[in-house]
C-alpha cells in the first residue's frame, strides 16, 4: 500500500467518523428539543420520554430541520400553547449547543 492510499483511507475514515458524530449530536439535539416542548405541554416523565423519541423519529422524514420544527410547532399549537416558528428555531439552536457540549464532555 502506498502512502497516498494510506492517506486516502485515513481521510475516508475521518469523514465517516465525523458524519457519525454529527448524526449523534443531531439526534441528541432533537431529543432535548422534544423534552423542551414536552415541558411546555406539561407531559408526564413517561410521556416526555415517548414524545422526545417521536421528535427524533420525525427528523427522518426529510433532510434538514424543517420536519422537526413543523412537528414541534404543530404539537405545541395543538396543545393550546401560543408559539411561533422563530421561537422553536431559537430553542433548536440552544439545544444544539447543549447537545454538542454534552457530547464533548463524554469524551
Amino acid at each position: 500500500m502506498t502512502t497516498f492510499d494510506e492517506r486516502e483511507r485515513a481521510f475516508e475514515n475521518q469523514f465517516a467518523h465525523d458524519q457519525e458524530m454529527q448524526f449523534r449530536i443531531t439526534a441528541r439535539r432533537n431529543r432535548l428539543l422534544g423534552e423542551w416542548a414536552a415541558a411546555r405541554m406539561g407531559l408526564t416523565p413517561e410521556e416526555t420520554d415517548a414524545y422526545a423519541k417521536a421528535v427524533v423519529q420525525a427528523d427522518f422524514e426529510e433532510a434538514g430541520d424543517e420536519d422537526v420544527i413543523r412537528k414541534i410547532v404543530g404539537d405545541l399549537t395543538s396543545a393550546g400553547i401560543d408559539i411561533d416558528e422563530p421561537t422553536v428555531r431559537s430553542a433548536l439552536e440552544e439545544q444544539a449547543v447543549i447537545a454538542r457540549r454534552q457530547f464533548m464532555e463524554q469524551k
